[in-house]
């Protein structure tokens, strides 16, 4: 009867430990169970482990090093990321890349974003036929903010008005790519030359 609870005493703890074992806390990230399904063989280019002997309790790999070093030893750097090969990242017609300022930097954006095209006639009213399209059912064919979905919302800003005719080229390339306030994202709506497009249309309301 004594070796049955000893037994049982036994397990009880030993199930105990493992689970206290497997919970993360701190720098600790606690035992694995099966850790080989949560590490990937191949490079990840996103997350590198650059320490040798990482894993190195678990490691069964050949060059001596730990299970978890992902260190790509053949690249520059020992990076595990490397630049695209040319042409494989898409580019407008005028060699646009994709747009990289995050969300959270307008004032960056404001200050340093510069229009690539010129206010010419044609870009202006091909600025115009985008606005119609994207922008007017909020913002009013004048940009009042008079559009009948403005109107329900409220709210929306006249360009000509306040500091929203002050704003920069930049500011408002932003703002068409990410959105602001209950104004929704079309970075994924427009491209980049187009909203470059929008932008120098904006501009001239600002002006009436």
């Amino acid at each position: 009867m004594l070796n049955n609870r000893l037994i049982l005493a036994i397990v009880v703890f030993g199930i105990v430990q493992i689970f206290y074992s497997c919970a993360a806390k701190k720098d600790d990230p606690g035992l694995e169970y099966a850790p080989n399904m949560y590490h990937s063989v191949p490079y990840e280019p996103l997350t590198q482990i650059t320490d040798e002997d990482a894993g190195q309790w678990l490691s069964t790999r050949i060059d001596g090093k730990g299970e978890y070093f992902n260190t790509n030893i053949n690249n520059p750097y020992h990076m595990n990321e490397r630049v695209p090969p040319a042409g494989t990242v898409r580019r407008t017609k005028d060699g646009f890349l994709p747009y990289r300022i995050p969300k959270d930097s307008i004032d960056l954006a404001s200050r340093i974003l510069k229009n690539p095209l010129d206010s010419t006639a044609e870009i202006v009213n091909e600025g115009k036929v985008l606005f119609s399209r994207f922008c007017q059912h909020c913002h009013g064919e004048t940009g009042q903010g008079d559009g009948k979905v403005g109107l329900i919302y409220k709210g929306v800003p006249a360009y000509n008005q306040g500091q929203t005719k002050d704003l920069t080229e930049g500011h408002i390339f932003h703002v068409i790519t990410y959105g602001i306030r209950r104004m929704g994202a079309h970075g994924s709506q427009i491209d980049i030359e187009d909203r470059w497009k929008i932008v120098r249309y904006v501009q001239t309301l600002q002006n009436q």
